[in-house]
């Protein structure tokens, strides 16, 4: 993704995996051979791969910059980590840090660490492996979590002390934060710097929350996961699999999807694949496109 500026705010892009990943039918239950066949001129090559049929996805994090703060917006899937279930992310060891230096910032640079919500693939990077213990990447940062985000996990937690939390994330991610003394639980509205701040959207997960970026000359959101992937433009109603209220979800993402449309919001997502940064436009049949 080339750099994008938001009046004196810029926002980058940190990537640690991409490519053809689920079925359609995999991620959204609700998904047809005829909304893919009606759709394919524009989902293809660029979202689903023609070769194996495969949603294209990426698993990323944003770093926003502003005059005052170093903001990094999502954590992706962190090295080391046990995560059996998923082959491309068991134990990675990646350039992730690397990346970030190249950037010119340091792990003690980072002011912010904002989490959307607290799935696996959003947490990996805020900790990482010192001496066999797991301790904050990010020592000088406060870690944002929605208040009820992060109470939702604390009960799937309790209720099985003895289990693995969202593939073991709570517990090597999430819980050592905690316990270092540095999250800080938010609300919606919540103010990060001088327009920006948090935004409720429900569903994915109970507090999945978006990041809206405003100023004189443009504005953006940082959806997280309120919306996944494209094909979710032509069929809003599709909920994801992971999705813990697939009804609520439909609908923050539908408030998103109606809001952006035909605007001149900048919409990053969490898991669209490069270019990744574009615009909701309406289609002329009806539902809507992206357009990088």
């Amino acid at each position: 993704m080339i750099p994008q500026t938001i009046g004196d705010m810029t926002v980058s892009r940190i990537v640690e995996y991409e490519g053809p990943i689920f079925p359609p039918g995999f991620l959204f239950p609700d998904a047809d051979d005829e909304t893919l066949r009606a759709n394919a001129d524009w989902l293809q090559p660029a979202f689903i791969d023609p070769e194996t049929g495969h949603l294209i996805m990426s698993f990323h994090s944003y770093v926003v910059r502003t005059p005052r703060h170093t903001i990094l917006v999502d954590t992706c899937l962190g090295n080391h980590k046990h995560r059996p279930q998923r082959d491309f992310w068991h134990m990675r060891d990646g350039p992730y840090l690397a990346d970030l230096a190249a950037m010119g910032i340091a792990p003690e640079d980072v002011d912010f660490v904002m989490c959307t919500h607290l799935h696996v693939d959003h947490v990996g990077w805020n900790t990482r492996l010192v001496d066999g213990r797991w301790v904050p990447t990010f020592p000088n940062a406060r870690y944002l979590f929605g208040r009820r985000e992060l109470e939702h996990w604390q009960s799937v937690a309790a209720a099985g002390p003895d289990a693995p939390v969202n593939h073991g994330s709570y517990q090597d991610s999430v819980l050592p934060v905690v316990e270092a003394g540095q999250a800080v639980l938010v609300d919606d509205g919540h103010t990060l710097d001088d327009g920006i701040w948090v935004e409720d959207a429900p569903g994915h997960t109970p507090g999945n929350a978006m990041v809206r970026l405003k100023s004189a000359q443009g504005n953006a959101v940082l959806t997280g996961d309120t919306i996944q992937h494209p094909l979710q433009l032509a069929r809003p109603d599709w909920s994801s699999a992971f999705c813990d209220d697939p009804a609520l979800s439909r609908d923050s993402r539908t408030r998103l999807i109606e809001g952006a449309a035909d605007t001149d919001t900048l919409v990053l997502t969490g898991h669209f694949p490069d270019p990744v940064a574009g615009r909701i436009v309406s289609a002329a049949g009806g539902g809507f496109r992206f357009r990088f």
